[in-house]
């Protein structure tokens, strides 16, 4: 009886084991075919999501450097500056001294972008008159302000390039060697003036699809640069890119002392979509350009163009009021200020202050320059100002302290 049970037993154990053993058998079968997440998905799956993984590291690397760069800078002195060019005053309707003057005196601008157009001071060769721009100076100096003039074939507003027609039809080395004749007298003419700060060299030279100019040349640019530095090597030469293209930024030779930077946020794009296009950047974007820049190159940026101009799809002069509004309206004009002070870079040329006159004194809207004069004031006085000057160093230049 009792060997009976026993056997029983047994066998029941030797049962239960026996299923024990399949049930494991089956448990590691089934967990051998089990595979982490990212070893489930299709390939397809698995792109998306490095991809999104790259595309917040290098964000995350980007929106760093522009941290850097702002926190690096934020205690510099800010200086608002403009651009000034009498010929596009005069085709407002303007007068250009009284221009210059509300701009000095109304709005407190005391650093000026001015220009040296080849074909306004040497209308015949050889016959050089700088009558122009020697009142600019003088009015500039008056105010205690600085100027950062430009140079070169290609200067700001449009055709770009301004040249006499003179010399439109000499074959290419030899106009190459009258402008750099050119700028050769205006540099003599003004290297001891006291409000000279910098020149720049070549307004946006790379940005071949914008303007009426013969050739963007990498040789050329090194050669006026080259020019320009043996006429004159105590101030630095500042060369631009434009806005957000690309192949414009000023990458290898010659190598800038200063990058300048436009930014353009609201503008009609005639190419393809036929519509007001705006940038959608973020002011640390161009902090990063920046940060970039002084990482790799030890170099200081400025904005030598933040739009404070309409760009509608006709002349401002063509354009209806509303048309312009729909680029840049008043109630616009201070946060695009603002927008330029958060990049960080702490010297800003204001374009297009002369439209804001226009608008105020031939068509009886003063609401741009109130609105830029109670911006330009606030940033005055809540932030350190001194004269933006450069002093050389073995390594370049670099802003001198106040």
């Amino acid at each position: 009886m009792k060997r009976s049970r026993k056997k029983k037993v047994s066998k029941l154990h030797h049962h239960v084991a026996h299923h024990a053993r399949r049930a494991a058998k089956h448990v590691r079968h089934h967990a051998s075919k089990v595979r982490p997440w990212y070893k489930r998905r299709a390939w397809w799956h698995k792109c998306i999501i490095w991809l999104i993984v790259i595309i917040i590291a290098i964000t995350s690397t980007m929106y760093g450097v522009a941290q850097w760069y702002i926190l690096r800078h934020r205690n510099e002195p800010l200086t608002i500056g403009a651009s000034f060019i009498p010929q596009y005053a005069r085709y407002l309707g303007l007068d250009p001294k009284e221009t210059m003057d509300a701009m000095i005196n109304d709005l407190g601008i005391r650093r000026f972008r001015l220009v040296s157009y080849w074909n306004i001071h040497e209308p015949a060769p050889g016959q050089y008159d700088f009558s122009e721009l020697d009142w600019q100076f003088d009015k500039v100096e008056q105010a205690g302000g600085t100027v950062s003039l430009a140079l070169g074939l290609r200067q700001p507003r449009w055709p770009e390039c301004h040249w006499p027609e003179w010399a439109k039809h000499l074959p290419k080395e030899q106009w190459r060697q009258e402008l750099n004749q050119y700028m050769g007298a205006v540099i003599q003419r003004y290297k001891d003036r006291p409000s000279l700060q910098s020149y720049q060299l070549e307004n946006e030279y790379f940005l071949d699809v914008f303007g009426e100019c013969p050739d963007h040349e990498r040789e050329r640019l090194v050669d006026e640069f080259n020019y320009v530095r043996s006429q004159d090597p105590t101030r630095p030469i500042v060369v631009s890119r434009s806005n957000n293209a690309t192949p414009s930024w000023p990458v290898g030779s010659p190598r800038a002392d200063i990058i300048g930077a436009s930014i353009y946020k609201r503008v009609w794009d005639r190419t393809v979509t036929k519509r007001y296009f705006e940038y959608p950047y973020p002011a640390w974007f161009y902090a990063f350009l920046a940060g970039g820049a002084e990482l790799t190159t030890g170099r200081d940026t400025i904005i030598h163009e933040l739009q404070t101009e309409a760009w509608p799809p006709t002349g401002i002069k063509d354009a209806t009021i509303e048309e312009q509004d729909k680029s840049l309206p008043a109630e616009d004009l201070a946060g695009r200020i603002q927008y330029g002070v958060d990049t960080g870079i702490r010297t800003i040329d204001l374009w297009g202050v002369e439209w804001w006159y226009w608008r105020k004194v031939k068509s009886n809207d003063p609401s741009l320059w109130n609105a830029g004069k109670t911006k330009i004031q606030e940033l005055t006085t809540s932030n350190k100002q001194c004269p933006s000057y450069y002093q050389s160093t073995p390594n370049g230049f670099s802003r001198s302290p106040c």
